[in-house]
């Protein structure tokens, strides 16, 4: 070999270096193999490797070391070789060149001498031989050379050029069938990758010369090694070397005419129309090829051939001539059948589309089976013609008719057989047996033994269980009386009776197993990978011969005959829902004929089928009831089911329940039909105008009426109760069933009367998508406005329901916003109708001058002057506004609606003004007005903070209120005449933040953020200032349609405080406002709660507008009926009798209640049994409701009240809260918010005085200067329903005023107990030198004389604290052992060393506990409660342990908290659970140590939500992953011991444990 061969192979790949053998004392650097097995120099390798390990630099691969290191790894002895080779070589090589030098030179003896012979005369010819036949071979090498160069490029110009003209033409035919190859273009695409194999005599020809050359090749350095080694020849036969080198090349030999233009093939479109139908086909034909000129390579230059094209191909795609040959055309194998005859296309589309081949998951049934999901499913690669649209070989496995059977594939044949033997293999085991414990389920996968004795997949479809008449979901496997399954591999469904001999359950165990076998996790895994071997199809296009009669038995008998158990040849032909729609054709009988039978036509031809063709027939179908139109002139609630236009709509009257119901009924009725029920019900040739039940999105099903036919099985429907029409397929259609007749179509077509398009001939897209968005499923009133035959739309006014302001007429909103006209001679209500208001809403609360206010008001509203800056409107009240951002319910932002159009206006100007400039280089400073781009929108905004480093600022959005941050390149300078905003920011009235607070909460401000951002409410202004926030009430509507307060619903919510107001000021302002309009009456809105004024007869007078037109003038429109307006009844009530007051001095009492302010209402022994006598005289006197009508409340003080238990009460009014009263029980003092409905203003037994009596407490002040929740809660819990002793110390003045006392329970002063739990301090100043005050008798057992001389002291000893365990020392680390966890950095754990082992008169302390709960009746309970005490508690386990007592819990029942002392846990135990410790256990140091760790904290935010109770600044996930970091060796290292032990923990690999914890962001670093 010559030397510039083994360059590469003798030197490392690494490096490069060559390898070297060693010689004397140098050490060589041999080449060394990996276990890789690539090699690398000694070099290399001793310095790659580290710790006995190389990692292999290409692969790598890690290469353990043998003992001897790099030096043990084995040598590549075939490199050594060639190293050693060509070493000797060149030796020789350098002897050759001193012998030239010296020819006179005396052989010599040495061994050198013998290969110095062959320069003999002798041999001088042979070597002058080999020379020239080198030279000739050289020749031939380069011809051969530049054949083959020849070849090669000749090749790929050729491959390229049939590539690019291939694509063209596919790309060309694809765009002709648009609608279904795009999905077949691809695959074409994809097959041009084996383009190659077309040209196989080329690569023959290349093959030929390539193989010459290698001979050439060997043969030359063969002669160079004989040239160079002599005595070589003696290996070799030279002649044959030497007639190899002198062959002579002859191109004639090789044929340079393979290379030709292209491989002769071309796609080719096709199409007929047969039956109705368009039938597509695309096929690749076969052509004589050109030939390619015979120009060198260099010639063929890439730019050029590109530019040429073929002259004479058919660019009409005609076919070729039936007996010309293809031997170069792409095979097209198709599933079990060859290639079909070239008269044949190979891919028939017709309407068929290739879903996508995403991933997805196996189906669950036969019908998601198709070739799709199989064609996912397929390990093997695909062949070009294996795809859903060509001809496929089945044999038909099942059928239930000729629109509904199944089939499977012939290819699939081994692998059913597989199946089929690997089902077997499982059912003989015992894992696949059901047991006593398992059950049955519908759907789930099972194995059914056949009458054949195998076993076989099927899914159960129905289950029946013993006892039971109608199929279940789960059943027993031993109460299994019988199942339907459905085999997936055959289509069939069979019902399978389970036969038991014996009523036991291992009888009906066995009589399961031996039909039934249940399918594992792991089994049905595996079995996933193959898809089930069953395929819905339906014949396409063929519907039954009597449509009436659906398909007949004569229909499926002759299905089965023709089809019989042969394979046949499917061709599909598109796909409806889960069956391919396919033809079946079956071979011949008759051997003279090619042409095989279609099963399609030969049912048509015997008369049981036909084509489907849709017509019209001469009979009238059966039709819906037309609509119900409203009446005229009359006000109805209706919903929007569909919009088209505004001259074309659907409507929905809201009348009754009977369509709710029909809809209702339509699901149950064909939503759960079976398979069969659904084939009774199919339609197959839908007409014209027939009722049906179509399905909606795949889910609902509703009335619908076919109404068009757009081809290819699909139909246009209309449905009938919604307006809208869909294509839908007609699979998706069922018969209609007569009872679904009954109720008429509800959707009634309209359009808006009055209003045109603004051009006269169209409605813009704009305009129905804003009519859309202001009607579309919403609410409105209608009014229809005149008759109109059924066929034409009803002409309506529509108008917008709001919270609370009048109607809003929408066409004339349209006429507003510019994008519809009023038709000639009409023009807007509110400029020219009269004062007449059309059905007026209900306001109450409107004086008469207010609402001649708002009526000229809004006169005068349009047309709207344009103002950059917000002017607000004359009336105050009831404005309609958006809310555009909220901060807080102390600030957030509203837009007014009625300003819409100048806001639009308004950035449309700014877009004008900046839109075209360029970004300016200012210097932007705080409050400054700006133009700014936001979301591709200009909009006025103001800086709100100076420019970042990052050339960013904050702005705040003028017209909306929220700020964002923008570059600066987004902004632009805006002109002073722009400058302003349209948005108003506003705050909530009468609230204040919760909980004492200045500011209000995070919680409460997202919650009113997420209500209110983008809603549309109703606000008040409540007192206009030049100051902002503005105060103001605010409306919204719920999910019920209600209208509340956003003020109260923050109040519910616990987010807010009202601001309360003297009752006796709001008694005095009614009574200034009924001074003011004596002629006004209120009512309650029911809605929002607030009280409104309205005029008795809401009626204004034609001279209120002397220079207005009135709109009838215009006209002649009859008016509507004024809605009739039920006035609110004045009443007024006086208050119950105030209750008897006793004497002063101690009397018995019950409480009966404790108010929010600190009042206890009590009853006497007498009033008691008053109260029994009263409750059975009021509900004997209440026998019937009263009627129930709108109250004035605002003089009504006492009433009569239905509490929640439906029983009648007295009561008094406290206030009205929208539509719910504050009511006060006068018997009981109890108060309660109570529907409006459930209180009457009217006196229930008023001769009986009040028998419950306000208490308040005596020379006590509370925290704060009121009493708190906490405070309040503690005096409920012990005085409600409980006798206690009172001492009256001062009357009051005033009847109804509350009573000073004094209580005591048991003895105990509740003052006391109050102080005590620092709820209130004792009134210093209060004298106790009055002269009727009294003592307690508890406090007169002090002047008691008591001899305490034979009193027994008490038994209990007192006990000294815990010990303490020895502290390890600073920096010392010792093994520990957590035994809980407060926080995750705060632990209780144990040493392991030391504190275990400590003995105490040779007892440790796990003994001393263990004796002494052997005997723990021995011990008395406890009786000594004082704090830090020690104690023996009883813990979950029943055992005792040691404790320390840390506080009561509760007095009743009386519960301590204890802390384990050698665990850290906290343990809450009543008082039988605690027993005095005996002295001894006090020896034993506390094994427990409280520790803090260290190097870490609780993160600063925290995104999680459940957070530890007790800690809110660690999270409930933090504590847990803490948790389970503890498990295992932890090592402990003190890090200080004062002021509290802190330590470091370390896990078994000596990493500190809280180091995930930061990494995962539920901890940070100190």
């Amino acid at each position: 070999m010559d030397s510039g061969d083994n360059t590469s192979t003798m030197s490392c790949k690494f490096c490069g270096e060559a390898f070297s053998l060693p010689e004397d004392d140098v050490d060589g650097n041999l080449p060394r193999m990996l276990l890789c097995a690539h090699i690398y120099c000694t070099s290399c390798l001793l310095s790659l490797h580290h710790h006995g390990v190389i990692e292999c630099p290409e692969c790598e691969v890690e290469s353990t070391l043998p003992e001897g290191g790099v030096f043990g790894l084995q040598e590549d002895s075939r490199i050594i070789g060639l190293v050693y080779t060509s070493k000797m070589n060149r030796m020789k090589r350098c002897d050759r060149s001193r012998n030239r030098k010296k020819p006179k030179i005396s052989p010599s003896k040495d061994v050198k001498a013998d290969t110095e012979g062959p320069e003999q005369p002798a041999d001088v010819e042979k070597i002058k031989l080999v020379d020239e036949a080198l030279e000739q071979a050289a020749e031939s090498h380069a011809a051969l050379e530049n054949i083959h160069e020849t070849l090669t490029n000749g090749l790929t110009e050729q491959l390229r050029r049939e590539r690019a003209r291939l694509e063209a033409e596919i790309k060309r035919a694809a765009d002709e069938a648009s609608h279904a190859v795009q999905k077949w273009k691809d695959v074409q695409l994809s097959q041009l990758t084996k383009l190659e194999a077309e040209f196989s005599s080329s690569q023959s020809e290349v093959s030929c010369v390539q193989k010459r050359m290698k001979a050439l090749e060997i043969a030359m350095q063969m002669a160079r090694e004989v040239r160079r080694v002599p005595i070589l020849e003696q290996y070799c036969t030279l002649d044959k070397v030497v007639e190899t080198l002198q062959a002579p090349v002859d191109k004639q030999l090789y044929d340079m005419k393979c290379i030709t233009m292209g491989s002769g093939m071309s796609c080719v479109f096709w199409s007929e129309c047969l039956n109705q139908s368009l039938e597509i086909s695309l096929k690749m034909e076969d052509g004589v090829p050109k030939q390619l000129s015979e120009s060198p390579p260099k010639d063929l230059q890439p730019s050029d051939s590109s530019r040429k094209s073929p002259k004479g191909r058919n660019r009409n795609c005609v076919s070729p001539e039936p007996d010309q040959e293809s031997p170069g055309a792409i095979s097209s194998p198709s599933r079990g059948s060859n290639r079909s005859d070239p008269g044949t296309p190979d891919v028939i589309l017709e309407e068929l589309l290739i879903e996508g081949q995403e991933k997805a998951p196996p189906p669950t049934g036969p019908e998601l089976a198709n070739d799709n999901w199989r064609i996912q499913s397929r390990t093997t690669s695909v062949s070009f013609g294996n795809k859903r649209n060509v001809t496929q070989w089945v044999v038909v496995s099942h059928v239930v008719n000729p629109s509904h059977f199944y089939v499977r594939y012939v290819a699939e044949k081994r692998d059913s057989e597989f199946i089929s033997k690997k089902i077997n293999h499982f059912c003989c085991g015992d894992g696949c047996r059901f047991t006593s414990c398992d059950a049955v389920e519908i759907g789930s996968l099972v194995f059914v033994k056949r009458e054949e004795g195998l076993w076989f997949r099927a899914r159960l479809v129905e289950v029946f269980q013993d006892g039971c008449v109608e199929a279940v979901k789960v059943c027993p496997v031993t109460q299994l009386a019988s199942v339907r399954v459905f085999f997936l591999d055959s289509g069939l469904g069979k019902r399978l009776a389970i036969e038991r001999e014996e009523e036991t359950a291992e009888s009906s165990l066995k009589a399961v197993n031996d039909r039934l076998r249940k399918v594992g996790e792991g089994v049905k895994v595996e079995l996933s990978y193959f898809v089930p071997q069953a395929v819905r199809c339906s014949l396409k296009d063929l519907v039954p011969y009597d449509l009436t009669k659906g398909w007949s038995k004569e229909a499926q008998l002759e299905f089965l005959s023709v089809v019989g158990s042969a394979a046949v040849e499917m061709r599909p032909l598109g796909q409806d829902r889960d069956s391919l729609l396919v033809d079946l054709r079956k071979a011949p009988m008759d051997q003279s004929r090619d042409v095989p039978i279609s099963v399609r036509e030969y049912l048509v031809f015997i008369e049981v089928a036909r084509f489907y063709c849709p017509v019209k027939l001469s009979r009238r179908p059966l039709l819906y009831y037309p609509p119900k139109h409203p009446k005229i002139n009359t006000e109805l609630n209706a919903v929007v089911s569909h919009i088209n236009n505004p001259a074309d709509f659907y409507i929905q009257l809201v009348d009754n329940m009977e369509f709710v119901l029909l809809s209702a009924k339509l699901q149950d009725c064909y939503g759960a039909t079976t398979v069969t029920e659904a084939d009774d019900l199919s339609i197959y040739c839908p007409d014209i105008e027939q009722a049906c039940v179509a399905r909606y999105k795949d889910t609902l099903w509703y009335r619908a009426q076919v109404i068009g036919h757009p081809g290819g099985r699909q139909v246009e429907v209309q449905y009938v109760d919604f307006g809208n029409k869909k294509v839908v397929s007609v699979s998706d259609l069922r018969k209609i069933k007569d009872e679904f007749f009954a109720l008429p179509s509800r959707a009634v077509r309209c359009c808006l009367s009055d209003v045109i398009p603004p051009d006269g001939k169209r409605w813009s897209d704009a305009c129905s998508h804003r009519f859309s968005s202001l009607a579309h499923q919403k609410l409105v009133t209608i009014v229809a406005t005149g008759q109109v035959p059924k066929s034409e739309p009803l002409p309506v006014k529509l108008f917008e329901s709001p919270l609370n302001g009048p109607l809003v007429n929408i066409a004339e909103l349209l006429v507003r916003e510019q994008m519809a006209s009023f038709k000639e001679g009409l023009q807007s209500s509110d400029a020219g109708e009269e004062s007449a208001i059309w059905d007026s809403p209900l306001e109450l609360g409107l004086s008469t001058d207010a609402q001649e206010q708002d009526v000229s008001g809004e006169q005068s509203e349009e047309p709207l002057e344009f103002h950059p800056q917000l002017t607000l409107p004359d009336q105050l009240k009831d404005l309609k506004v958006r809310v555009s951002h909220v901060n807080s319910p102390s600030s957030f932002y509203v837009q007014f609606t009625q300003y819409d159009a100048q806001l639009k206006r308004m950035c449309e100007l700014v877009k004008e003004e900046v839109e075209l400039t360029e970004p300016e280089h200012l210097e932007w400073k705080e409050d400054e007005f700006c133009a700014a781009l936001i979301n591709g929108v200009w909009e006025r905004g103001r800086i709100c903070s100076h420019v970042t480093p990052e050339d960013s600022a904050e702005v705040m959005r003028c017209d909306h209120g929220n700020k964002v941050k923008l570059h600066v390149s987004n902004l632009r300078t805006l002109p002073l005449s722009l400058t302003g905003s349209l948005a108003l920011e506003c705050s909530l009235t009468d609230i204040r933040p919760a909980g004492g607070r200045s500011t209000w909460t995070a919680t409460a401000c997202d919650l009113i953020s997420f209500y209110l951002t983008g809603a549309s409410a109703v606000m008040t202004i409540k007192e206009l200032t030049d100051e902002r926030p503005v105060p103001v009430t605010l409306f919204c509507s719920n999910k019920m349609g209600q209208s509340i307060s956003i003020a109260d619903f923050l109040a519910s919510e616990g987010l807010a405080l009202r601001e309360r107001k003297p009752r006796d000021a709001a008694i005095q302002k009614s009574k200034e406002a009924d001074a003011q309009s004596p002629v006004s009456e209120t009512q309650t809105d029911g809605s929002d709660g607030a009280e409104k004024q309205t005029p008795a007869a809401p009626s204004v007078a034609p001279s209120a507008a002397p220079s207005v037109a009135p709109f009838s003038s215009v006209v002649s429109t009859p008016k509507p009926a004024r809605r009739t307006i039920m006035s609110a009844e004045k009443v007024k009530t006086g208050s119950y009798d105030p209750p008897e007051l006793p004497c002063l001095g101690h009397i018995q009492i019950s409480v009966s209640a404790v108010g929010e302010d600190g009042l206890i209402y009590t009853r006497t022994r007498n009033q008691e049994g008053q109260l029994e006598q009263l409750r059975d005289r009021i509900q004997q006197s209440m026998k019937t409701l009263p009627r129930q009508k709108p109250y004035t409340w605002k003089s009504v003080q006492g009433c009569a009240v239905i509490g929640p238990d439906m029983l009648w009460y007295r009561g008094t009014l406290l206030e009205v809260l929208g539509g719910h009263v504050k009511v006060q029980y006068v018997d009981s003092g109890l108060v309660e918010n109570i529907p409006v409905v459930h209180v009457y203003p009217m006196l229930l037994c008023d001769d009986v005085p009040q028998l419950c009596m306000p208490c308040q407490l005596h020379s006590i002040n509370p925290v704060g200067g009121r009493w708190q929740r906490d405070a309040v809660a503690l005096l409920r819990e012990v005085l409600l329903n409980r006798c206690v002793d009172m001492r009256v110390t001062e009357l009051p003045s005033d009847l109804r005023g509350p009573l000073t006392v004094e209580l005591f329970l048991d003895g105990l002063s509740l003052n006391r107990i109050l102080c005590h739990h620092e709820h209130a301090s004792m009134d210093q100043t209060v004298s106790a030198q009055k002269g009727h005050s009294e003592v307690s008798p508890a406090l007169l057992l002090d002047d008691w004389d008591i001899d305490i001389k034979d009193l027994r002291g008490p038994e209990e000893p007192m006990l000294g604290p815990f010990i303490y365990p020895d502290l390890p020392q600073v920096g010392e680390q010792f093994q520990v052992r957590v035994k809980h966890l407060w926080t995750p950095n705060v632990l209780f754990l144990w040493p392991l060393e030391g504190t275990a082992d400590v003995e105490v008169d040779g007892e440790t302390l796990d003994e001393a506990l263990t004796r002494i709960n052997a005997n723990i009746s021995a011990l008395q309970r406890l009786s000594n409660f004082r704090q830090g005490g020690p104690c023996l508690a009883e813990y979950s386990d029943g055992k005792f342990y040691r404790a320390r007592m840390i506080r009561f819990c509760s007095v009743e029942p009386v519960e301590v908290l204890v802390q384990h002392v050698d665990f850290g846990s906290d343990d809450t135990l009543p008082t039988r659970k605690l027993r005095q410790m005996p002295a001894e256990l006090l020896r034993f140091p506390s094994r427990a140590l409280k520790v803090r760790v260290a190097g870490f904290k609780a993160p600063s935010v925290s995104s999680q939500e459940d957070v530890l109770p007790y800690s809110p600044a660690w999270s409930v996930k933090a504590a847990m992953e803490m948790i389970d970091m503890l498990h295992g060796n932890i090592t402990a290292s003190v890090v200080a011991r004062e002021p509290e032990l802190t330590v470091l923990l370390y896990d078994e690999d000596e990493e500190l444990v809280h180091l995930p914890l930061v990494s995962s962001g539920l901890a940070e670093f100190e």
